[in-house]
């Protein structure tokens, strides 16, 4: 068998390939669940919502969501400078997770059936409800008083299909790519009323530069279970998170997350939900 020369230059190619090799790793979510050996683990948030998902002036996040996804990373061996957030806007949650882009996702995510036969879901960590948010000087008090109205939520969330569905069919239905931006439309007038979840409005209205100029108009107008989205068919993290979120609760950790992001919104909050019984 002819033996091939191996030239200086073509040794260390080999050398530089075999170390991205090495280096390089999975880019997807993350490598290993739980490894704790230094590598990183992406989770999907939200960037746009005071109060649970908000990416900062200085590039920091805060947010209940925020604490709880830093809670089970913690639990699942990753420390907090370990963890990469990743945008995850309401309309690319599912195929961010399909993707691989994230190991999972903890962005206000709502658990009902048609989410749950694209994704798996621990949880749910949060029962909230939907609400309206209005100026101050509103009249608008219930669900019915929308039809005629511009109501405004997000592209891929529910809630605003369901006030247009089943209270005012005669709302005029905006949709944009994020609730900041609803919420500038309520400020200028070109909306009349945002909604989502009370979680998410209470965030909005508590901030120092809209203080004052809001108002939560106080409907449940739905059970929203928040739960972490996981790739379908990862039963294995689904169960890792589910055990980490127990803990949280039963260490106190949620409710101190609650107060912390919550309590300045003077937001009523129901009960940590009971983990694994996912409610739709």
């Amino acid at each position: 068998m002819k033996l091939r020369k191996v030239t200086a230059a073509s040794a260390a190619a080999l050398v530089l390939a075999l170390t991205a090799t090495a280096c390089g790793g999975d880019d997807s979510g993350s490598s290993d669940t739980g490894s704790g050996s230094g590598d990183k683990i992406k989770v999907g948030i939200k960037y746009d919502q005071p109060g649970l998902g908000l990416k900062e002036p200085d590039g920091s996040f805060s947010g209940f969501d925020v604490d709880v996804a830093t809670y089970v990373a913690k639990e699942l061996g990753y420390e907090p400078d370990q963890i990469e957030f990743v945008e995850t806007k309401s309309a690319d949650r599912e195929n961010a997770l399909a993707r691989g882009d994230v190991k999972f996702i903890a962005a206000t995510y709502s658990i009902n059936d048609e989410r749950a036969k694209k994704v798996d879901f621990a949880g749910p960590y949060l029962l909230a409800h939907q609400d309206l948010l209005v100026k101050a000087d509103s009249d608008i008090a219930e669900g019915t008083d929308l039809n005629g109205k511009n109501l405004c939520s997000v592209t891929g969330s529910t809630s605003a299909q369901n006030v247009k569905d089943e209270i005012a069919p005669k709302a005029n239905l905006k949709e944009l790519s994020g609730y900041s931006e609803c919420v500038s439309g309520l400020q200028s007038g070109s909306v009349d009323a945002l909604t989502t979840d009370d979680s998410i409005l209470a965030g909005f209205a508590a901030q120092e530069q809209y203080k004052g100029q809001f108002k939560l108009a106080g409907l449940k107008l739905s059970n929203e279970n928040y739960g972490i989205g996981v790739k379908k068919g990862d039963t294995e993290t689904v169960n890792k998170i589910n055990d980490a979120l127990e803990k949280m609760v039963s260490d106190g950790s949620w409710d101190t997350a609650v107060k912390n992001n919550f309590g300045p919104a003077n937001y009523k909050n129901e009960p940590a939900p009971k983990i694994g019984n996912i409610v739709k």
